[in-house]
Parts: structure tokens; sequence; C-alpha cells
């Protein structure tokens, strides 16, 4: 169950290698909106059948519980992260070509209170959410450590980094979820 809904996680992410001969592919292929709809309509259309659903017939309840899961890693774990993340998302490709991105910041200020950017109810912001657009699959490349260049073909030469850890709260973020993963797994029960 956990390996289907990591696959579904990593899913969106290998575009990049579509990306060495599909220009502009990283982040817009396995991106795009159109295979988590067409995905939760069948599986709604499925499933709302009651005990007539394929899936539930073969997997039973957890099954359907686990497909539902999968779908949101898909879409919250996979495509959000880009989304509101620094490279962006192409979310309606191939139908329209433009990466968007959502940006903005939640802080506390002793002066302000309060202060969030990323929903602007007011005449001030860019509208309801900040969303720019970086750009199209023809002009804005995304490197990846598959694709550095982000363009199609394969660069032998080319130096490739993996960023695992970009800041210290990250590092910080990564060895609490290393020991909390030791302690889970490492556990062993004690039987007389």
């Amino acid at each position: 169950a956990r390996l289907v809904v990591v696959v579904a996680r990593v899913a969106p992410d290998l575009d990049a290698v579509a990306s060495l001969v599909v220009p502009g592919a990283t982040n817009a292929l396995l991106h795009s909106i159109w295979l988590p709809l067409f995905a939760a309509g069948a599986l709604y259309w499925d499933t709302a059948g009651g005990d007539e659903s394929r899936l539930r017939a073969r997997f039973g309840w957890r099954g359907v519980r686990i497909a539902w899961v999968a779908l949101a890693a898909f879409l919250v774990a996979g495509v959000g992260t880009d989304l509101f993340g620094s490279e962006g998302a192409n979310l309606l490709y191939p139908a329209h070509d433009a990466y968007y991105r959502i940006d903005g910041r939640l802080l506390f200020s002793t002066r302000e209170g309060i202060v969030q950017t990323f929903v602007a109810l007011g005449a001030d912001g860019p509208g309801i959410l900040p969303i720019a657009s970086p750009g199209t699959t023809a002009s804005h490349a995304i490197p990846t450590f598959v694709n550095p260049d982000g363009r199609p073909g394969l660069a032998l030469d080319a130096d490739r980094e993996l960023s695992l850890v970009r800041s210290a709260w990250q590092l910080v973020v990564v060895a609490a979820a290393v020991a909390t993963l030791a302690v889970r797994f490492g556990r062993r029960e004690v039987t007389e």
C-alpha cells in the first residue's frame, strides 16, 4: 500500500526523463491536470456503483482507499510541490502551453500581525491567487539531474547535481525523518 502511494508521488517527476526527447516535458507532460482528472473520474465512476465496483471486488474497501490516497499523493505531493515551488507546473499542457507558479508567504509580524500573500481578496493583489507564469515549454527550460540543461538530447559530459538538502533547516528535517524512520522500523518486539 505504501509503495503504491510512493510511486504515485514520484510519477509526475518522471517527465524529466521524457524531456530528453520531448522539448519542455519537465513539469509539463505528467504535471498537467488531465491525467489526474481522468483518473479521478474513472475511479469515481467505478466506485460509486457500490458492490459492482471492479476495484472494490478485487481489492476490497482498502484498495479503494489506497487508490484515492495515491491520487491525492500524485496531485498534492507530486504536482503541488512544483506548482508552489520555484519552477512551476504546466497544468493545462498540451491544451494550453503555459507554466504556472503560485508564490506567496505567511508570517507573523509584531507590527502588522499575520501577513499572508497567498490570497489577495482586495484590489491590491494580482487576483485571488498570486499566480505567475515563468513561460512556456519553448521558453522555460527546467534543469533536472536527468537533463541538466532542460533541453532535448543527452549530454554525457554535463555537470549533474542532485540536491538532497539545500539549506540547514532542510537538513534538520531530513535528519529528524531519518531518525524517526530508524526508530519506527528498527523496533523489534521482544517475545518471551
